[in-house]
Protein backbone atom coordinates (compact mmCIF):
# COMPACT_ATOMS: atom_id res chain seq x y z
CA UNK A 1 0.00 0.00 0.00
CA UNK A 2 2.96 2.61 0.84
CA UNK A 3 4.39 1.58 -2.61
CA UNK A 4 1.36 2.38 -4.41
CA UNK A 5 0.82 5.69 -2.44
CA UNK A 6 4.32 7.02 -3.33
CA UNK A 7 3.83 6.09 -6.99
CA UNK A 8 0.47 8.11 -6.98
CA UNK A 9 2.57 10.90 -5.59
CA UNK A 10 4.95 10.65 -8.19
CA UNK A 11 2.42 10.84 -10.70
CA UNK A 12 0.66 13.77 -10.19
CA UNK A 13 2.56 17.00 -10.28
CA UNK A 14 1.39 18.98 -7.48
CA UNK A 15 3.22 22.53 -9.15
CA UNK A 16 1.15 21.80 -12.22
CA UNK A 17 -1.88 21.24 -10.24
CA UNK A 18 -1.35 24.74 -8.40
CA UNK A 19 -0.87 26.33 -11.37
CA UNK A 20 -3.98 25.49 -12.82
CA UNK A 21 -5.55 26.26 -9.96
CA UNK A 22 -4.05 30.08 -8.88
CA UNK A 23 -2.86 33.32 -9.90
CA UNK A 24 -0.79 35.78 -9.41
CA UNK A 25 -1.27 39.44 -8.45
CA UNK A 26 -1.28 41.03 -11.84
CA UNK A 27 -3.19 37.66 -13.63
CA UNK A 28 -5.62 38.92 -10.79
CA UNK A 29 -5.70 42.45 -11.69
CA UNK A 30 -6.07 41.49 -15.14
CA UNK A 31 -8.82 39.77 -14.43
CA UNK A 32 -10.94 41.75 -12.79
CA UNK A 33 -10.27 44.53 -15.52
CA UNK A 34 -10.86 42.28 -18.12
CA UNK A 35 -14.37 41.92 -16.08
CA UNK A 36 -15.28 45.32 -16.01
CA UNK A 37 -14.19 45.90 -19.56
CA UNK A 38 -16.51 43.32 -21.03
CA UNK A 39 -19.27 44.43 -19.14
CA UNK A 40 -18.96 48.09 -20.38
CA UNK A 41 -18.41 46.70 -23.66
CA UNK A 42 -21.35 44.97 -23.40
CA UNK A 43 -23.56 47.83 -22.38
CA UNK A 44 -23.07 50.37 -24.43
CA UNK A 45 -23.26 47.94 -27.32
CA UNK A 46 -26.53 46.65 -25.93
CA UNK A 47 -27.77 50.51 -26.46
CA UNK A 48 -26.14 50.73 -29.87
CA UNK A 49 -28.18 47.63 -31.17
CA UNK A 50 -31.20 47.37 -29.00
CA UNK A 51 -32.29 45.19 -26.48
CA UNK A 52 -33.93 43.18 -28.83
CA UNK A 53 -30.49 41.65 -30.31
CA UNK A 54 -30.84 39.77 -26.59
CA UNK A 55 -34.47 38.37 -26.67
CA UNK A 56 -34.69 37.53 -30.36
CA UNK A 57 -33.75 33.75 -30.69
CA UNK A 58 -33.97 32.34 -34.23
CA UNK A 59 -31.09 30.20 -35.03
CA UNK A 60 -28.36 32.66 -35.84
CA UNK A 61 -29.44 34.88 -33.17
CA UNK A 62 -28.95 31.37 -30.40
CA UNK A 63 -25.71 31.00 -32.34
CA UNK A 64 -24.51 35.02 -31.65
CA UNK A 65 -25.55 34.33 -27.88
CA UNK A 66 -23.03 31.39 -27.54
CA UNK A 67 -20.67 33.44 -29.67
CA UNK A 68 -20.65 35.96 -27.16
CA UNK A 69 -20.17 34.24 -24.20
CA UNK A 70 -17.73 32.32 -25.52
CA UNK A 71 -15.57 35.47 -26.06
CA UNK A 72 -16.15 37.10 -23.18
CA UNK A 73 -15.38 33.93 -20.82
CA UNK A 74 -12.15 33.91 -23.12
CA UNK A 75 -10.82 37.28 -22.73
CA UNK A 76 -11.93 37.62 -18.52
CA UNK A 77 -10.12 34.45 -17.88
CA UNK A 78 -7.27 34.87 -19.92
CA UNK A 79 -4.54 31.98 -20.69
CA UNK A 80 -4.55 29.48 -19.27
CA UNK A 81 -8.10 29.50 -17.33
CA UNK A 82 -7.47 29.09 -13.87
CA UNK A 83 -10.14 28.03 -10.98
CA UNK A 84 -9.07 31.65 -8.85
CA UNK A 85 -9.42 33.68 -12.47
CA UNK A 86 -13.05 31.95 -12.47
CA UNK A 87 -14.21 32.94 -9.12
CA UNK A 88 -12.94 36.78 -9.84
CA UNK A 89 -14.60 36.63 -12.74
CA UNK A 90 -17.54 35.62 -11.45
CA UNK A 91 -17.53 37.80 -8.31
CA UNK A 92 -16.66 41.29 -10.48
CA UNK A 93 -19.56 40.31 -12.88
CA UNK A 94 -22.15 39.99 -10.38
CA UNK A 95 -20.85 43.31 -8.10
CA UNK A 96 -21.23 45.24 -11.32
CA UNK A 97 -24.32 44.08 -11.52
CA UNK A 98 -25.74 44.57 -8.35
CA UNK A 99 -23.93 48.16 -8.42
CA UNK A 100 -25.84 48.98 -11.48
CA UNK A 101 -28.65 47.52 -10.56
CA UNK A 102 -28.93 49.63 -7.63
CA UNK A 103 -28.43 52.83 -10.50
CA UNK A 104 -31.41 51.67 -12.52
CA UNK A 105 -33.17 52.23 -9.29
CA UNK A 106 -32.98 56.10 -9.41
CA UNK A 107 -34.38 57.52 -12.79
CA UNK A 108 -31.67 59.40 -14.03
CA UNK A 109 -29.71 56.06 -13.50
CA UNK A 110 -32.26 54.19 -15.49
CA UNK A 111 -32.34 56.47 -18.40
CA UNK A 112 -28.57 56.32 -18.69
CA UNK A 113 -28.10 52.58 -18.14
CA UNK A 114 -31.38 51.46 -19.86
CA UNK A 115 -32.92 52.85 -23.58
CA UNK A 116 -36.27 52.77 -21.80
CA UNK A 117 -39.42 51.86 -22.83
CA UNK A 118 -40.64 52.58 -26.41
CA UNK A 119 -44.01 52.59 -27.85
CA UNK A 120 -44.41 51.01 -31.67
CA UNK A 121 -48.01 51.41 -31.73
CA UNK A 122 -50.60 54.06 -30.52
CA UNK A 123 -53.44 52.60 -31.56
CA UNK A 124 -53.91 50.93 -34.81
CA UNK A 125 -51.16 53.26 -36.16
CA UNK A 126 -47.80 51.75 -36.63
CA UNK A 127 -45.04 54.20 -35.83
CA UNK A 128 -42.32 53.20 -38.32
CA UNK A 129 -39.50 55.94 -36.66
CA UNK A 130 -39.68 54.17 -33.66
CA UNK A 131 -39.67 50.43 -35.08
CA UNK A 132 -36.49 51.27 -36.47
CA UNK A 133 -34.94 53.12 -33.43
CA UNK A 134 -36.13 49.72 -31.18
CA UNK A 135 -34.80 47.39 -34.73
CA UNK A 136 -37.81 45.96 -34.53
CA UNK A 137 -39.10 44.63 -37.32
CA UNK A 138 -43.02 44.52 -38.58
CA UNK A 139 -42.69 40.62 -39.00
CA UNK A 140 -41.87 40.93 -35.14
CA UNK A 141 -44.10 43.01 -34.40
CA UNK A 142 -46.92 40.98 -35.95
CA UNK A 143 -45.66 38.19 -34.19
CA UNK A 144 -46.36 39.98 -31.09
CA UNK A 145 -49.92 40.71 -31.44
CA UNK A 146 -50.78 37.42 -33.03
CA UNK A 147 -48.84 35.74 -29.60
CA UNK A 148 -51.67 38.91 -27.74
CA UNK A 149 -54.53 37.15 -29.51
CA UNK A 150 -54.99 40.52 -31.12
CA UNK A 151 -56.86 39.11 -34.43
CA UNK A 152 -56.76 42.99 -36.04
CA UNK A 153 -54.57 46.47 -35.41
CA UNK A 154 -57.83 47.60 -34.22
CA UNK A 155 -58.14 45.70 -31.26
CA UNK A 156 -54.92 47.38 -29.94
CA UNK A 157 -54.59 50.47 -27.39
CA UNK A 158 -51.06 50.67 -27.67
CA UNK A 159 -47.74 48.14 -28.10
CA UNK A 160 -44.73 48.58 -26.35
CA UNK A 161 -41.01 47.85 -26.56
CA UNK A 162 -40.21 47.78 -22.79
CA UNK A 163 -36.28 48.09 -21.44
CA UNK A 164 -36.11 44.25 -21.01
CA UNK A 165 -36.48 43.87 -24.79
CA UNK A 166 -39.96 41.94 -24.23
CA UNK A 167 -43.08 43.80 -26.26
CA UNK A 168 -46.19 44.11 -24.32
CA UNK A 169 -49.36 44.40 -26.01
CA UNK A 170 -52.41 46.32 -24.60
CA UNK A 171 -55.77 45.71 -25.57
CA UNK A 172 -58.97 47.67 -26.50
CA UNK A 173 -61.78 47.80 -23.50
CA UNK A 174 -60.93 48.68 -20.20
CA UNK A 175 -59.42 52.61 -20.24
CA UNK A 176 -55.66 52.62 -19.33
CA UNK A 177 -53.93 54.10 -16.80
CA UNK A 178 -51.39 56.99 -17.48
CA UNK A 179 -48.73 55.48 -14.68
CA UNK A 180 -48.62 52.66 -16.55
CA UNK A 181 -47.39 54.26 -19.21
CA UNK A 182 -45.71 57.58 -17.57
CA UNK A 183 -42.51 56.49 -19.02
CA UNK A 184 -42.89 55.28 -22.14
CA UNK A 185 -41.41 57.63 -25.43
CA UNK A 186 -43.85 59.05 -27.51
CA UNK A 187 -46.88 58.07 -24.75
CA UNK A 188 -48.60 61.05 -25.66
CA UNK A 189 -49.45 59.60 -29.03
CA UNK A 190 -51.57 57.30 -27.77
CA UNK A 191 -55.17 58.48 -28.14
CA UNK A 192 -57.01 60.33 -25.58
CA UNK A 193 -60.40 57.77 -25.73
CA UNK A 194 -57.82 55.26 -24.48
CA UNK A 195 -57.64 57.00 -21.00
CA UNK A 196 -59.58 56.74 -17.97
CA UNK A 197 -61.37 60.41 -17.45
CA UNK A 198 -60.63 61.15 -13.89
CA UNK A 199 -63.82 63.16 -13.65
CA UNK A 200 -65.94 59.94 -14.59
CA UNK A 201 -64.01 58.26 -11.81
CA UNK A 202 -64.88 60.98 -9.20
CA UNK A 203 -68.10 61.14 -9.72
CA UNK A 204 -68.67 57.24 -9.83
CA UNK A 205 -66.79 57.30 -6.03
CA UNK A 206 -69.05 59.83 -4.77
CA UNK A 207 -72.13 58.24 -5.57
Amino acid sequence: MPHVLRTVTTVIDWSQVGHRLWIGPSHGLAVALSALGIYLAFMVLVRIFGVRVLTGMGTFDVLVVITVGAVAGRVILGDPPTLVAGVIGLTCLFTMEAAFGEARRTARGARWINSGPVLLMAGAEVIPRNLHLAHVTQRELNAALRQAGVRHPREVACVVLESTGRISVLRRGEPLDRELIAWVRDADRIPEEFFEDPRRGRGQSTS
